[in-house]
């Protein structure tokens, strides 16, 4: 048995960003479920998860940043798409 060492404490910045991150994801998987076709809900949840799933392990602020950037941009695009569906 080995022995666990309790998780460091994130700093403000961290938690921030943490929460940021977890706020986008929500976003992203709210939007998600709005998509008409259950095939492409699945696949879309898939995506985001898996994408999200990959970089979990991601620590250079600046590299996040840009991620949470292009995770933005990529829920205006099906934000967009799916008004536009709608419409």
């Amino acid at each position: 048995m080995g022995s666990r060492l309790p998780p460091a404490a994130l700093t403000l910045k961290q938690f921030l960003v943490r929460q940021q991150v977890l706020g986008l994801y929500r976003k992203i998987l709210r939007s998600v479920r709005q998509i008409p076709d259950a095939a492409d809900q699945r696949y879309m949840q898939e995506w985001a998860r898996e994408e999200f799933r990959r970089n979990k392990g991601a620590t250079e602020e600046i590299a996040i940043r840009m991620m949470i950037t292009h995770g933005q941009r990529q829920l205006q695009e099906l934000e967009r798409a799916l008004h536009l569906a709608k419409s």
